[in-house]
């Protein structure tokens, strides 16, 4: 289906507020509701899933160390709008609509970080085996920084999401504020998104591979989907009126699949101040910014030099792009001739302290590999170091003890790589001859190690893992003690097989 770019303008999510509000913190409800968005103006309006009714849902802006706690309530329908494979994790013996909120980026105890079999139904009638509680609490004490928060169901992560489950999560406090950064009307999430549609409206996700044979269970998991239009805050393909000045935008890649090579048709560079964790060390001026599912990047952009242009935010889809194409473009932004008011705000090149975790006792390295195979229905099947969700718990850093975490990527695409609890540090990155290893399983580097992205030298809770190369992240393993998750974040990875447990213990449990 072919629609009109720029047509409608770019929706902005409206701030959440709490019911109740005391000393001690602050207290909210939040359901998730079917409802129909109109996602385009030459579309009918879409059946989708959101929190509050809303696509995305309501954004939480919040103070650091400001505890909160959310109730979320489940108010869907018993049966899913897209299609359901539930030929794997026991899916078959499972209620088909069932959900769990993770707030991705936190610091968060184990019973409120969203833990795949912590899922509930309608109005908590059933729930998973690991489920604990009805209200979740967050403790903000983290830097601040820009998360999110989404679905994380048992093997229906991607169908959730994809039906609407997300919305945005800020932090923020005083010291950030000094920093005289673009802030109010001039700050502005953008939540980036991919879908397909039907011609009635309705949202299209493939009920299994294009070459599905009739052995394959129907309908069936694909291994990736990329939609053909692509949404900004819930719009398709909008337009954001700003003036000649500079904007704060807090980006993020709530893709399913797809990664994104960002610039401006203009050649007007990005100003990146900040990225899955937070606020950088030093400002990083790019011609391209490349954002794997569920990275975020807080950016500055600076319209002054453009008054009365329309500019294109474009997406780089390779030397080998389909020219008929249309994801090389996501939004457009429409400046004014004139400024409402001064520019006042700064786009200083110094941003925030962040000590190298590189200087503490490294307690455990750990060689994981992100290896594919197959099921017995033929399909890929992707898996953490050869292991499945079901098999017994292997990663068990200890209580605040710091870790490397090396990742060995012998499958032939990039995996965007998320570890729940902490925000870590990229080491580097140093390529090997994939073809060599498949033939003896030895590891024969083709270059030298390479230091981390200028973008990647902050904090990061999701890191892209390039093919034929081994990735290293650093990790200081706290606050708290429990199970957590691990896994690939493109989400039909995630769901099909991509996920593992693993457990902060204390030293008595590490000892046993």
């Amino acid at each position: 289906m072919k629609l009109n770019k720029f047509v409608d303008q770019l929706p902005i999510m409206n701030t959440l507020q709490p019911l109740e509000r005391d000393i001690h913190g602050s207290y909210y409800e939040v359901s998730m509701e079917e409802f129909r968005q109109k996602l385009h103006r030459d579309l009918r309006p879409t059946r989708v899933w959101g929190y509050n009714r809303q696509f995305p849902g309501p954004t939480f802006d919040v103070n650091q160390g400001e505890q909160i706690q959310v109730k979320w309530m489940n108010h869907l329908p018993e049966k899913h709008i897209l299609p359901v494979d539930k030929s794997f994790h026991h899916l078959a013996h499972l209620p088909e609509v069932r959900t769990v909120v993770h707030l991705h980026g936190s610091e968060t105890k184990p019973e409120s970080d969203g833990y795949p079999e912590a899922w509930y139904t309608r109005n908590f009638k059933e729930t998973g085996p690991v489920f604990k509680k009805e209200i979740y609490e967050y403790p903000n004490r983290q830097r601040p920084a820009t998360l999110w928060y989404h679905d994380h169901a048992m093997g229906i992560t991607r169908l959730n999401v994809y039906s609407g489950l997300s919305g945005m999560y800020i932090i923020r406090n005083e010291q950030e504020k000094r920093r005289n950064l673009p802030e109010g009307k001039y700050e502005v999430p953008l939540m980036i998104q991919d879908r397909s549609f039907n011609e009635d409206g309705s949202l299209f996700y493939p009920q299994g591979p294009d070459d599905a044979g009739d052995n394959l269970p129907h309908p069936s998991i694909v291994p990736a989907f990329n939609g053909d239009t692509i949404l900004v805050n819930g719009k398709v393909w909008p337009y954001f009126e700003v003036e000649p000045r500079k904007y704060r935008f807090r980006i993020l890649n709530a893709s399913n699949t797809r990664g994104y090579q960002l610039s401006l048709e203009s050649k007007e560079p990005f100003y990146q101040i900040g990225s899955d964790g937070g606020l950088l060390r030093k400002t990083v001026k790019l011609n391209q910014l490349s954002l794997e599912p569920a990275e975020r990047a807080d950016v500055i952009i600076d319209f002054q030099g453009h008054p009365g242009e329309n500019l294109i935010l474009k997406n780089d889809l390779g030397p080998d792009a389909d020219p008929d194409d249309e994801t090389d473009e996501i939004m457009q932004f429409r400046v004014s001739a004139d400024a409402s008011e001064k520019d006042s705000s700064t786009l200083p090149k110094n941003l925030s302290h962040i000590p190298s975790l590189k200087q503490n006792n490294i307690h455990a390295i750990r060689n994981l590999k992100l290896a594919g195979s197959e099921d017995e229905y033929g399909r890929p099947l992707l898996l953490l170091d050869n292991k499945k969700w079901v098999d017994p718990v292997s990663e068990k850093p200890r209580l605040g003890t710091t870790e490397i975490w090396s990742f060995t990527n012998i499958t032939g695409f990039a995996h965007p790589i998320h570890i729940h609890l902490v925000q870590f540090q990229v080491l580097d990155r140093q390529p090997f001859d994939l073809d060599q290893y498949n033939k003896d399983g030895s590891i024969i580097f083709t270059g030298p190690t390479t230091a981390p992205n200028l973008n990647e030298r902050g904090w990061k809770d999701t890191i892209t893992a390039p093919s034929a190369q081994i990735t290293r992240v650093i990790a200081h393993f706290a606050p708290y003690t429990g199970d957590y998750v691990w896994h690939c974040h493109i989400l039909e990875h995630e769901d099909y097989d991509m996920m593992r447990p693993f457990r902060v213990v204390d030293e008595n449990e590490e000892k046993s």
